[in-house]
């Protein structure tokens, strides 16, 4: 059962179900109710996804809807909520929070590094800036089945030493996006929402042949390893994407709590970027990456019995529960 935090705009949409052994339906939030999509539209969705599929045609309707008190309403609180939609691509930025990356490099030096802690910082943040000037973002592939739900329990596996939480701001693509100019990249985007990308620090790099450089599967891709949501809020109820607040609390006490405007490649460029390359279907979400606060910062890695607790202006909140996976 969701506690609601009314996102930004007249509705937003999720999945919900009355009770654990309903099917999930597609619905609309505005004022703390919600109406069934599967029942309210004319070509009977199947999902949040399916909505999307039809961004153009389906976002006046939602207006009507969400202003007519007349119909079949339910109330939120009777309701659990599902991750918001189910993509079919994961476009994951790395290394896009300037300060976050510092950090980060930080915390990895080696124990024989000669230089000063500022001279480090220094040598990371000219990279950095280097990075920006060069234009040069960085994205890798996640996968569809570490989507969770924003309230849903998160398992950490048995294997993983060093897991770390990264909120993030995720873009829906709302239309099929192929080589796409920067300056039209944003009429590719339904809205948002909040994702956790979870990392387990440990299995990051390989240490078996470092010349392979990082691993994204074992690392990410653990079941559960993406809480999503609560909502889709539509790209028109968020004025600016690049000045959205980014908080992590952890057990109550603020771990991440940082501005969109540190990226050094906002969402337009992010969705430009990734259709020079591959094609960008209606319903994928595009991770801007994390900013800085991550565990490895503060020398406080995730374990059972954490709650971690994130939110976007605008956004909502999600707040999710570890728990060790117990051995065979």
């Amino acid at each position: 059962m969701a506690t609601l935090v009314q996102p930004a705009g007249p509705f937003a949409l999720g999945t919900f179900s009355a009770q654990d052994d309903e099917d999930p339906f597609p619905g609309l939030l505005a004022g703390g109710r919600v109406l069934d999509l599967s029942k309210a539209l004319d070509w009977t969705p199947s999902g949040v996804r399916a909505v999307v599929e039809r961004w153009e045609q389906a976002l006046p309707v939602l207006h009507s809807l969400a202003a007519d008190t007349a119909l079949d309403w339910r109330p939120l609180e009777a309701l659990r909520v599902h991750a918001p939609l189910e993509p079919r691509q994961i476009f994951q930025s790395g290394a896009n929070y300037r300060q976050h990356v510092i950090d980060l490099e930080v915390a990895h030096r080696s124990p024989d590094d000669p230089r000063t802690l500022e001279e480090a910082r220094a040598e990371i943040a000219a990279v950095m800036d280097r990075r920006a000037a060069e234009d040069l973002p960085y994205v890798f592939i996640g996968l569809p089945s570490t989507v969770a739900g924003p309230y849903d329990d998160v398992v950490l596996p048995e294997w993983a030493e060093q897991p770390d939480w990264e909120l993030e701001l995720a873009a829906v693509i709302a239309k099929p996006a192929y080589r796409v100019p920067i300056e039209e990249a944003l009429e590719y985007v339904a809205g948002y929402t909040i994702a956790n990308d979870l990392t387990d620090r440990a299995t990051v790099f390989r240490r078996d042949m470092k010349a392979i450089g990082t691993d994204w599967l074992r690392c990410k891709n653990a079941p559960g390893f993406t809480p999503l949501g609560p909502w889709l809020v539509p790209a028109g109820s968020i004025a600016d994407p690049q000045d959205l607040r980014v908080t992590l609390k952890l057990n109550g006490d603020t771990m991440q709590d940082e501005s969109t405007k540190d990226m050094l490649f906002g969402v337009a460029r992010l969705v430009s970027y990734i259709s020079r390359t591959s094609r960008l279907l209606p319903g994928d979400l595009v991770l801007t990456g994390s900013p800085a606060g991550n565990g490895m910062h503060w020398g406080r890695l995730l374990r059972d019995g954490d709650v971690m607790e994130g939110s976007i202006t605008g956004l909502g909140v999600q707040r999710t529960r570890c728990v060790a996976e117990r051995a065979s």
